[in-house]
């Protein structure tokens, strides 16, 4: 079994490897597009299946006399400031020494042979594949140099949460609602694909000086389709994590996205976040101390999830205006349709587009990539 598992990450870092060489975007050679769209299918199914695909030996031959043209387009982006540092690397500004385009730069180890490419990184290549849209982050190409993976992503100013910090005093309602907007447009296009983000936060949406907005970070996200199957609990951040995972729900599906969207709108009027816990019944105790511990009544079989406990303390809902005071009634109506318990009756992304929240935001000004 063990002799397996080492075979089949083999094969999915050979499969990541030739999406790699073959450049898998625009700049994809003509005569490769139909061997390279099936090899790219192939290697999507096993990122998410774990299932590696066989290379025929004059496809091997094909990709080893791509893969120095590849490296050598790499190498005329010269890496810049640092930006960021995360579990699986690191991210630097980069830029291209003949066209002066500026990327960002996400460097990712390989240490081992053996444990290949990071879940994550695959789950995210394969999935902003197919992504392209506004406000959702662009990804430019993917590289592979020196035991090194390196994704090259379009370049924006800084995340929602330094911009917010940032600002003296609070942002601007209207950029407040141009902001949530963006965000959930870009989710409902995910969504509208089988995607769901699993880790909103104002950390993971990027934003320009001139206000567009793009959803990034899709290290754990989903695809999804009917019927949900059972799925981790290891996803999304606590301070925006929903009541249906944090009681143990076997299956979620989208509404965890949406369920972020009132915090995160929220932080952005009051520069604090909207349940800053410790740990997830710390979690649980501030949702209910502000929307009403949940009954029967309000979400139905909540009683029945694995972590509910009936010595729960029965908190009664307060205002939301008490907490967001400087959002008028459309701001505040919306903010509660996203954080309806029931994940059932908690509004689509889609839906709330057309909320009139929104009525006063120019829809046609975000429409270009």
């Amino acid at each position: 079994a063990g002799r397996g598992l080492v075979e089949q990450r083999h094969g999915v870092v050979g499969v990541v490897r030739t999406a790699m060489i073959l450049g898998m975007w625009a700049r994809m050679p003509p005569l490769l597009s139909s061997t390279s769209s099936a090899i790219l299918s192939a290697w999507r199914l096993s990122a998410l299946l774990l299932c590696p695909p066989v290379l025929s030996p004059s496809v091997q031959s094909l990709l080893r006399s791509v893969k120095m043209d590849a490296t050598e387009s790499f190498r005329k982006w010269k890496r810049g400031q640092k930006l960021g540092e995360g579990t699986f690397g690191e991210v630097y500004v980069a830029t291209h020494e003949k066209t002066g385009e500026v990327a960002a730069l996400k460097k990712i180890k390989l240490e081992c042979e053996d444990e290949g490419v990071p879940g994550t990184t695959l789950r995210e290549v394969s999935l902003l594949k197919e992504l392209q849209h506004p406000n959702v982050v662009g990804l430019c190409d993917v590289q592979q140099d020196n035991h090194k993976l390196y994704l090259i992503f379009e370049f924006l100013d800084k995340d929602l949460k330094r911009h917010i910090d940032s600002v003296s005093g609070h942002l601007s309602i209207e950029q407040v609602r141009s902001f949530s907007f963006q965000l959930v447009k870009g989710l409902s296009f995910c969504h509208s694909r089988g995607v769901m983000h699993r880790d909103l936060k104002p950390q993971n949406l990027l934003v320009t000086n001139q206000g567009r907005l793009k959803i990034a970070d899709f290290g754990l996200a989903r695809a999804f389709c009917p019927p949900i199957r059972p799925l981790t609990h290891e996803v999304v951040t606590l301070w925006y994590r929903p009541p249906e995972i944090l009681l143990g729900s076997a299956t979620y599906a989208p509404p965890v996205d949406m369920w972020a969207i009132g915090p995160i709108i929220v932080e952005m009027i009051t520069k604090r976040p909207m349940f800053p816990a410790d740990c997830e019944i710390d979690m649980l105790y501030k949702i209910f101390r502000i929307l009403g511990t949940p009954t029967e009544s309000n979400w139905p079989g909540v009683t029945n999830l694995k972590d509910w406990n009936p010595a729960f303390p029965m908190w009664p809902k307060i205002s939301l205006r008490s907490i967001a005071p400087q959002l008028d009634e459309q701001g505040l109506d919306l903010i509660q349709q996203t954080l309806n318990y029931d994940p059932k009756t908690r509004i689509s992304a889609k839906a709330s587009m057309e909320h009139s929240f929104f009525s006063t935001v120019d829809k046609s000004a975000h429409n270009t990539l």
